[in-house]
């Protein structure tokens, strides 16, 4: 009896090694794995890269680490063709801002985000219109529609800063231009950090850049939110209560919304697509990650497989309209 307790328990041993043997394991990362920032330090980008590759290494979700990089030049065209030209690799993921769609539009740059593998979609960043509370001239423009008399009053003296030609931030630029018969004088830095730190340095009269860049300044008493370029207020604060919208502020209903995305390199393997989309939703549902949109006033906005490329085909279709009229267009 015993003899055969134990034949038996052999049998279910052996088959379960014959099937556990043909069991493929999960593929995962083999060596760090390259973080593409297609923008400089401080902007959203860089900050939200520079918040997951961390939180992937602390919650133990990938065997090897991501490592950060920036690649900020044209307008973030240096950064989209390193990793176009990567391609079949499972090394390489980029975080994208929607210069995704601007920057081929604009320059003829050989590049479209139809060239790299859509992973998955983490936010959509907000837009807001800022003014220093410290002037030379000593005028505090407290609303928006004070700040734009003021525009209107002198025309082409008034500079406005963002974060490169063509880009998000001259597009809404320009868009305020068109509805309020204003005329800024654009003037574009290499990211968004760089942005806030020129407004409150009195180099630019106002921004439009996303909170997350100017949110330690405002909390510093250096800058103030004017308008946000949403169809709602935006219930965001450090004692300053909600930001009106730009139809509420200013008549006119401008409406912005920029991509927080990752990709990877052209053909990447399924199985590497597979374990990244995992990963990024393991982020994305974090206590920290949550807390950081929160935090920053970004709109959580998790999306993937073909939703996430049809949104994309529709949000390009956008960006070419705005751009057009813009007189954006390469």
């Amino acid at each position: 009896m015993k003899g055969s307790r134990w034949m038996l328990v052999s049998v279910v041993g052996l088959a379960w090694l014959a099937g556990s043997a043909g069991v493929a394991v999960a593929w995962e990362p083999t060596k760090p794995v390259e973080f593409i920032i297609p923008a400089g330090t401080g902007g959203g980008a860089d900050v939200m890269a520079r918040l997951i590759a961390p939180l992937v290494e602390k919650h133990k979700l990938s065997p090897r680490p991501l490592v950060v990089i920036n690649k900020p030049g044209g307008a973030g065209a240096e950064g989209f063709l390193y990793v176009k030209g990567k391609k079949g690799d499972a090394h390489t993921i980029i975080i994208t801002l929607s210069n995704l769609f601007t920057t081929p539009l604009h320059t003829g740059v050989p590049f479209n985000w139809k060239d790299l593998t859509p992973l998955g979609r983490l936010a959509l960043d907000e837009f807001i219109l800022w003014v220093n509370t410290e002037r030379p001239d000593k005028k505090e423009f407290k609303t928006a529609r004070e700040y734009i008399a003021a525009v209107k009053e002198k025309p082409t003296t008034f500079k406005m800063g963002g974060t490169g030609t063509a880009q998000e931030d001259q597009i809404i630029t320009i868009q305020l231009e068109q509805a309020l018969g204003l005329k800024f004088i654009y003037v574009p830095f290499k990211g968004g950090g760089e942005v806030c730190v020129n407004l409150v340095g009195n180099h630019v009269d106002s921004t439009v850049n996303n909170p997350a860049e100017c949110v330690g300044h405002w909390k510093a008493g250096k800058v103030r939110p004017l308008a946000v370029f949403d169809a709602a207020r935006l219930m965001w604060g450090t004692g300053g209560g909600d930001i009106p919208t730009a139809k509420e502020a200013i008549g006119t209903d401008i409406q912005y919304l920029m991509l927080r995305g990752i990709f990877g390199p052209p053909d990447m393997p399924k199985e590497a697509v597979d374990f990244y989309q995992g990963m990024l939703k393991k982020v994305y549902d974090s206590p920290e990650f949550q807390k950081y949109l929160l935090d920053n006033a970004l709109k959580p906005s998790w999306l993937t497989g073909a939703e996430y490329v049809k949104w994309l085909g529709e949000t390009e279709s956008v960006h070419k309209d705005l751009m057009q009229k813009g007189g954006l267009l390469k």
